[in-house]
């Protein structure tokens, strides 16, 4: 079993950069597969960012790859840069783990994953 929290969600104008945090408790991301997703209201969540645990190939949402990036800051927390933030950034940020292998189509899919957080909000202002 793995806890996952959420942290740096806050109110931003467009243009600024800003950094969500992952931390695990109950066992380290390891060779844990790991998603960041976001989800506005009425719409379906949606991947934003991930790496694969056992090849730590980065996989990233057309919108945001050239803005957003990952990093592992330890064993238990990991980040999740975005910069150049736009109104439609906002959203309730979530992180995720799952074990076993998993191919790239998959991140794409909330449902491939087991455990999540609770969620941090994002809000760009315009």
């Amino acid at each position: 079993q793995v806890q996952l929290v959420e942290s740096g969600g806050a109110l931003v104008q467009t243009g600024d950069s800003l950094t969500l945090s992952c931390r695990a408790s109950g066992r380290t991301f390891g060779t844990l597969n790991m998603g960041w997703f976001r989800q506005s209201p009425g719409k379906e969540r949606e991947f934003v960012g991930g790496f694969a645990g056992l090849s730590s190939r980065e996989y990233f949402e057309d919108s945001v790859k050239d803005r957003f990036t990952l990093s592992r800051d330890d064993s238990n927390t990991v980040s999740l840069q975005m910069r150049n933030l736009k109104p439609e950034d906002t959203a309730v940020y979530y992180c995720a783990v799952s074990g076993g292998y998993m191919s790239g189509t998959h991140f794409f899919q909330a449902s491939s994953f087991d455990y999540w957080g609770q969620g941090t909000q994002v809000t760009v202002s315009s």
